[in-house]
């Protein structure tokens, strides 16, 4: 357990757990064949994950170019759901495998609308990896290709994840679980 700003926050993933997993994600990565590889993380939840990955992904011999893309989600809970666009890449994906990288991936619709959009323009491929994988609030069948870990029904923060803008520099995935004493 962890004290942070006044919370308790228990422990669900370490840092050299984290680390180990990246490490094993970019091997698996790298052993499947890639064509002008574009990685793109969507902001703002993977930033730290994303980055951890991308120097595993060059410690196993891959040297891809990095795009970020920052969608946001709206109309949760009514019929009108939906995703948009915050701020887009700036890269043609044409022809390109693409890489998502994404910090959690729980009901799918952001990166669904992530990897249909990628789809649309052009690319040749469009793989998943997520540091975590919350299967139990997943709407419809979409997974992702790469999972750094299976998450318990849990609200978790650090390693990049927020409430309400804190605990992100955390460097371990946790679940606050309450004032500290």
């Amino acid at each position: 357990m962890a004290v942070v700003r006044g919370k308790n926050i228990d422990i669900l993933f370490s840092p050299e757990q984290i680390a180990e997993r990246n490490l094993g994600l970019a091997a698996q990565i790298a052993a499947e064949p890639k064509t002008d590889l574009l990685v793109i993380s969507i902001l703002k939840g993977s930033f730290i994950f994303a980055a951890d990955l991308l120097r595993a992904l060059h410690a196993v011999g891959l040297a891809p170019e990095v795009e970020f893309i920052t969608l946001s989600s709206y109309g949760k809970g009514t019929k009108s759901q939906g995703v948009k666009i915050i701020k887009d890449i700036d890269s043609e994906v044409t022809g390109r495998d693409i890489l998502l990288i994404d910090d959690i991936l729980e009901s799918g619709n952001t990166l669904r609308f992530a990897r249909d959009l990628m789809y649309e323009r052009g690319a040749k491929d469009v793989s998943i990896a997520v540091l975590l994988d919350k299967r139990s609030r997943r709407e419809g069948t979409l997974n992702a290709d790469f999972v750094g870990f299976e998450c318990p029904d849990y609200f978790v923060v650090g390693y990049g994840m927020d409430v309400a803008y804190a605990f992100r520099e955390l460097p371990f995935v946790g679940v606050v679980t309450g004032d500290a004493e």
